[in-house]
């Protein structure tokens, strides 16, 4: 083993890391510094390995395209565990292992996994260098590949260090493919274990340890592991929230400014949300985040979010120059794209790319394809990773120590029926409840059967770190002793809803702007709004239809609420409430059968 002298004097950090060293026993330890030439130099690596493809710089300037094992492709979520000390406390939503058990199974699993390889390790931040609200990991990895992803994905190196010190804490986070290349084993592109995939999270002691996979987040421990797994915990017991949220500054046309966040589950559209292009003349969307958001309170009472990490890691298929343009345009250079097709020219193509189809392609295997393939050519989960910086519509504040004041949070799922195109909650419990019961129709990139309803509270169904009845008690308590004129208000979204005969009612990505502009009306009580038993609703009139070619019939349909069918789905909410048992608090209880009232049940 390489012998390396660590860049910091934490003993803690010192001793974890050849603690791991020990038990993996790499052939090398390197640890990361972040530096542009570092970043290049693991590329050439990559490369060289046949796990990176460069893509034509005249096309795609210093990019690349990386092809994944086929069994390797996505977060495994039954394989993703919460191992806290009783099984109540991972409660219904999560798999649970007993600690100890779990960690002799990791032991096992580790026990020379990175022999012959190179073991990283990489200090990262999570949120902006010197803010209050940053925290600091250390992962160890034996893939060069997560290593420039965290590169990407986070603050890597020497600042994460100095964030440090010499006794500061950290999230301890293990990564190993699980192939070591020992008794002849030869390397491939993308080596990875699928047969024998752990992500385990150890709420009480901070840790995660990962095994098996090299894919997204299953190996960028940054991301859903600590960013919301690990960090939800942190929050509950600090007074605090770790949210799979959006972040976007919206400013009006009189220049005001507001700050929304919202929460969707996959293939919801929160990507291109936040990166919106607002088809109403004078209105303007900004990025702060598109995916993670950490709040805390401030001692003017408001609630302040920062967006934790450093770049996107989106989903390719279904963004275009019409979808999502600010994407199109963050990835033209300095991107890597996973599991994508490559095109003859040299550049990457995706499923809804383009309206013209390619005639040839590498799909994402790397085997010839063409339109009357039966298969398509990028993956349904194929994700370009890309620095936040070059999104061309990131806000001036994204990285703003402070955070910026939330003034609006959205809640929304794919409903094709049923749940009207935006509501706005009674109160902070009300909207406690609305996050509680988001719903949303599987797609094909989503896990489980197509058009199959999924209840995903909160859009945090494979991220909370801990019973999620006691997450919803506390949203409902964090709030409890503030000011309710300072709480964001929330509101709950539907771009998807469809007519009888199948048709979407809402043109949806950029006209998205038209609801975005209501909900800042109404935090300014500037917009009219109906009382229905769900929530306070937009009169046809306070919704922007301007230049919109949109039929009176499909915007009464859009904000119409069908009480025989909210009948119908209050017997969903119960069964989805009772899975929560006595931990569900009495509170959403109460909300539900209020709204049974409301609706005359």
């Amino acid at each position: 083993m390489l012998d390396v002298a660590p860049p910091t004097l934490h003993t803690r950090l010192r001793d974890w890391v050849m603690e791991v060293a020990a038990l993996a026993q790499p052939e090398q330890i390197r640890w990361c510094e972040g530096s542009a030439e570092e970043f290049e130099e693991l590329l050439e690596l990559l490369v060289d390995a046949g796990t990176c493809e460069p893509l034509n710089p005249e096309l795609r300037p210093q990019s690349y395209l990386v092809r994944s094992d086929p069994a390797d492709v996505a977060r495994l979520e039954d394989r993703t565990f919460i191992c806290s000390q009783f099984e109540d406390d991972a409660g219904p939503t999560n798999n649970w292992r007993e600690p100890d058990e779990m960690r002799e199974a990791l032991r096992t699993l580790f026990d020379g996994s990175m022999r012959g390889r190179t073991m990283y390790v990489i200090p990262f931040s999570m949120g902006p260098l010197g803010s209050p609200h940053a925290r600091v990991g250390v992962e160890i990895t034996d893939s060069a590949y997560v290593a420039v992803s965290m590169a990407i994905m986070t603050r890597v190196g020497r600042g994460a260090l100095d964030a440090l010190g010499t006794d500061g804490e950290f999230v301890p986070c293990v990564h190993s493919v699980g192939v070591p290349l020992v008794d002849g084993v030869k390397d491939t592109p993308w080596p990875c274990h699928p047969a024998s995939v752990h992500i385990a999270h150890f709420p009480e002691t901070r840790e995660i340890w990962s095994y098996g996979s090299g894919y997204g987040g299953n190996a960028m421990l940054g991301k859903k592991s600590f960013a919301l797994r690990i960090a939800s915990v942190i929050a509950r017991d600090e007074g605090w929230l770790a949210e799979h949220m959006l972040l976007l500054r919206l400013t009006s046309p009189e220049g005001v400014v507001k700050h929304i966040a919202a929460a969707f589950p996959s293939a919801c559209g929160k990507t291109n949300l936040a990166m919106l292009v607002p088809t109403v003349p004078g209105w303007r969307v900004e990025t702060i985040g598109d995916d993670i958001a950490w709040m805390q309170f401030g001692d003017d009472g408001r609630l302040y979010a920062i967006n934790p990490e450093a770049g996107f890691f989106g989903v390719c298929p279904g963004t275009s120059e019409l979808t999502n343009s600010n994407a199109m345009a963050a990835i033209r250079s300095h991107a890597i794209f996973t599991n994508c097709a490559r095109t003859d020219a040299g550049d990457v193509w995706w499923e809804g790319m383009t309206a013209e189809v390619p005639d040839h392609l590498i799909d994402w295997r790397g085997k010839d394809w063409t339109p009357s393939s039966k298969t398509p050519a990028a993956h349904p989960n194929a994700r370009f990773t890309v620095a936040a910086r070059q999104d061309p519509a990131i806000a001036s504040e994204w990285e703003d120590p402070a955070g910026v004041p939330i003034d609006a949070i959205l809640f929304g799922g794919r409903r094709s029926t049923l749940e009207p195109l935006i509501r706005e909650a009674f109160d902070w419990r009300h909207g406690v409840f609305l996050g509680a019961t988001v719903a949303s129709e599987m797609t094909a990139a989503a896990i489980g059967t197509v058009g199959r309803l999924r209840r995903d509270p909160f859009a945090m169904l494979p991220f909370c770190g801990y019973n999620m009845g006691d997450y919803f008690a506390y949203w409902l308590r964090i709030a409890s002793e503030r000011d309710v004129a300072k709480l964001p208000r929330i509101f709950y979204v539907n771009w998807f809803r469809k007519g009888d005969d199948g048709h979407s009612l809402w043109p949806g990505f950029g006209d998205n702007s038209r609801v975005l502009k209501w909900v800042f009306r109404r935090c300014e009580d500037a917009a009219d709004a109906l009382y229905t038993p769900i929530g306070w609703l937009p009169t046809t009139e306070a919704l922007d239809t301007d230049g919109l070619d949109i039929s009176a019939d499909d915007l009464e349909e859009l904000l119409r609420v069908d009480l025989h069918e909210w009948h119908d789905e209050l017997g969903s909410l119960h069964e989805h409430f009772a899975t929560f048992g006595h931990r569900l608090p009495a509170e959403l209880a109460a909300q539900l059968e209020a709204l049974a009232e409301r609706l005359g049940a």
